[in-house]
């Protein structure tokens, strides 16, 4: 019986000394090469379907004044005395 609980105590204490454990994180990196996401421009994408957004996909003007008027609409002072 002493031999099971000497066995037992043993895996215990094995199994939070793995846990405590941390493996080392290191991000290899290759010369020359974006590993990222490309970024595309913002008014290329297209408006969400949720929100007010009406801008043509791929227009920029549309997309500026789109953003504009959302701004707009987020001024505290503008929206008060309007």
């Amino acid at each position: 019986m002493r031999r099971l609980i000497l066995v037992v105590a043993a895996f215990g204490l094995t199994v939070i000394l793995v846990g405590c454990g941390e493996p080392e994180q290191v991000v290899v990196y290759k010369q020359g090469k974006y590993q990222g996401k490309p970024d595309a421009q913002p008014w290329n994408s297209e408006p969400l379907a949720y929100e007010s957004g009406k801008w043509t996909k791929g227009d920029k003007a549309t997309w500026e004044t789109q953003i504009k008027t959302r701004q707009l609409g987020q001024h505290e002072h503008k929206r008060i005395y309007q």
